[in-house]
């Protein structure tokens, strides 16, 4: 079971024109989507402040080697001419970064992280480790560089620490009804899945659990929900949201499948379970979570999601 949760790092709202460092802890992006992201960011008011190695190109599928990652990721937090850090995007590369993480350095500099997908790890871990926030939520070459490819309420009430609700309209709906109030924590289901076992791994126990994955099959899910479950990860988790999980279908295999697949994993399971809201990876409108903040799931026939503000907001 999990014990006592660090208090949360108290972390001051970015203002309109803050910069927004820009990091890219994983794979590297297409240039075209990098710039058209900066562009849109800039037409928001804000700043993106590009780190040394964030358009770094290999080795491989990486943006740059584990070392220039790594120490862009450190020197984004002690960056004093921006408020806040925005992954690049996902992909696949930022394990790599976990045993080298200076947690103690980055304690000193607290500010918000955008990120989500593979950095859902790295993100979970400053949580669980020094209490920093973390915003699940758009990133700068995998949806800001959409048109219609972010949540403009919630990422700016992200951003000022206001309370904010979602629903119908993000996606949300009921596949359990029922109503809960915790800490809301988690991200991609693939990266919690696979760091399970290992010393990151995450602390789901007694949390509002949201996870979300794309482009995996039912039985794919039903196995890692069932890993989670086995591992003890789902003790006292007081209720479930999932996100959009886009492309997460059997070809020919019945409309229902998914839902059917969660409900038989999750037999027995005591609290709420709502599905579909668009966080993480979405067909559009990404939408901002806050994790390590209290949020309370109402799950009925008006479904929604109240992220509440966060303590200690200066």
């Amino acid at each position: 079971m999990a014990g006592e949760r660090e208090p949360l790092l108290p972390i001051a709202p970015a203002a309109q024109g803050a910069g927004i460092s820009i990091v890219a802890p994983a794979s590297f992006a297409q240039a075209e989507r990098v710039e058209m992201g900066a562009a849109a960011l800039r037409k928001l008011g804000y700043t993106p402040r590009f780190c040394a190695n964030a358009r770094e190109r290999g080795p491989l599928y990486f943006a740059g080697t584990p070392a220039q990652r790594l120490a862009d990721l450190h020197l984004a937090f002690e960056d004093e001419s921006t408020s806040a850090v925005m992954a690049l995007r996902g992909g696949y590369g930022a394990n790599y970064l976990l045993e080298g993480l200076d947690t103690a350095r980055m304690r000193k500099h607290p500010k918000l992280f955008f990120a989500y997908s593979d950095l859902s790890g790295v993100q979970l871990r400053l949580l669980d480790a020094i209490g920093l926030m973390a915003l699940h939520g758009p990133m700068l070459a995998a949806d800001f560089y959409r048109e219609d490819g972010v949540h403009g309420a919630s990422f700016q009430a992200a951003l000022n620490g206001d309370a904010y609700t979602v629903g119908a309209s993000e996606g949300l709906r009921v596949l359990k009804a029922g109503n809960a109030r915790g800490v809301l924590y988690g991200g991609c289901l693939s990266i919690l899945a696979s760091l399970t076992g290992t010393p990151w791994e995450p602390r789901t126990e007694g949390t509002l659990l949201f996870l979300e994955d794309v482009g995996v099959k039912p039985y794919q899910i039903d196995r890692m929900l069932w890993h989670l479950r086995r591992a003890g990860k789902l003790e006292g988790v007081v209720g479930i949201v999932f996100g959009e999980m886009l492309d997460c279908a059997s070809p020919g295999a019945a409309p229902g499948l998914l839902e059917e697949a969660i409900l038989s994993a999750l037999d027995g399971f005591a609290g709420p379970v709502a599905m579909g809201l668009r966080s993480g990876h979405v067909s559009r409108a990404n939408v901002t979570l806050r994790f390590g903040v209290e949020a309370e799931l109402a799950a009925g026939d008006q479904t929604r999601l109240t992220l509440l503000k966060p303590p200690g907001w200066v």
